[in-house]
């Protein structure tokens, strides 16, 4: 595969355009919003760098190829017919995920097995559950679309983040909770309940420059597209840059704070981050220009009780409107009477998006006053 192919960059619903955003600022060639994420054109270099690269992609998916068919058999014979070499290793595992829509072709359990038959026989792949390598493969309306997953893991997993707590934030939706924040790097970052630390690291991160896949590894390096050396000067070429900011986490558990400071400390951003065991009531915007504070609270649906949740966000409301003036905020819930709570100044919120089986609505501020 030499000439560019479609690269589809997964996204959660609701989100990409915060998604296209970062790939369009990032540079990769014709990116397109569609259900579910952003398609890109590129070849195998631009599978590298957006899984290295991006903070707000989940998965990244190299579309190889694609064909018509109306009925098994004819899905067995083109599937025996399919380059499968020019992409994947035969001494390296496989495993195969169908889904099916709108064709005649609608058993996804007997076309997984006729391409699996497929790849073992014409092949010689092995197939097994728990491979490194897995091709998606989309029958819609009777066209049958093949799909390698080059990240392996999910790209929340940057490889930093060993301790969480209680229903943690994923780093890709951190990432474009900040981003949809206005955030760019250049302000300070403060969470009063900060977990286990996602939201304050992630801004040190990219304050810094810090490619968000720089410690982990990927499906792509066990596909025969594969190139060591230029992989290896790719990640080498992402130079993190020094910031005179400091980003500030607190939580009331003790635990929670050890946490932050254990996966900070991964990530390699302990210098500039401080994390302290306080209460919301306690907590003080730290020295300097003032920036962003961005807050993932408890809500009924996800921890506590409805009644205490209410006080608890209507006393953080007291605290930032008396304490952070000429800040913003950025706060995460899944309902609005615990926004308003707040008596923060919100600006109409964007739709609702999926976070640990919830839906979970993004309220921001203008400065506060």
């Amino acid at each position: 595969m030499t000439e560019p192919f479609e690269i589809f960059l997964a996204a959660p619903p609701g989100l990409e355009p915060v998604l296209l955003a970062e790939v369009a600022e990032r540079g990769f060639a014709a990116p397109r919003a569609v259900a579910g994420g952003v398609t890109i054109s590129g070849g195998w270099h631009d599978v590298w760098r957006a899984n290295l690269e991006l903070r707000g992609a989940g998965r990244v998916l190299a579309r190889i190829g694609q064909f018509m068919a109306f009925h098994l058999a004819q899905l067995d014979k083109r599937s025996r017919r399919f380059a499968w070499g020019d992409v994947l290793r035969a001494d390296v595992p496989v495993r195969v995920e169908v889904t099916c829509q709108k064709s005649k072709i609608y058993h996804a359990g007997a076309a997984q097995q006729r391409i699996e038959t497929a790849l073992r026989e014409e092949f010689g792949a092995v197939i097994a559950a728990d491979a490194p390598v897995t091709v998606k493969v989309r029958i819609d309306d009777n066209n049958v679309l093949i799909s390698v997953d080059t990240s392996g893991g999910s790209l929340h997993k940057r490889g930093h983040k060993e301790a969480v707590g209680k229903a943690p934030m994923r780093e890709t939706l951190a990432a474009m909770f900040l981003r949809q924040c206005g955030y760019d790097g250049s302000e300070p970052v403060v969470d009063p309940m900060c977990g286990s630390g996602t939201f304050v690291i992630e801004a040190a991160e990219i304050a810094r420059g810090l490619a968000p896949g720089r410690s982990r590894a990927f499906a792509f390096e066990h596909l025969a597209t594969f190139d060591a050396d230029a992989w290896t000067a790719l990640k080498s070429g992402v130079t993190p840059r020094a910031t005179d900011l400091r980003f500030h986490g607190s939580d009331r558990d003790a635990g929670a704070v050890r946490m932050s400071r254990a996966n900070a400390e991964r990530a390699g951003v302990a210098h500039i981050t401080e994390f302290s065991n306080l209460s919301v009531d306690g907590v003080e915007p730290p020295d300097g220009p003032p920036g962003l504070m961005i807050v993932n609270p408890p809500y009924g649906g996800r921890i506590g009780n409805r009644k205490l949740l209410l006080a608890l966000h209507g006393q953080m409301g007291d605290r930032l409107l008396s304490r952070f003036k000429g800040w913003r905020v950025g706060l995460i819930t899944n309902e609005p009477q615990l926004a308003k709570a707040t008596r923060l100044p919100f600006a109409k919120p964007d739709g609702p998006v999926p976070h640990g089986g919830l839906k979970v609505t993004l309220y921001r501020t203008p400065p506060l006053r």
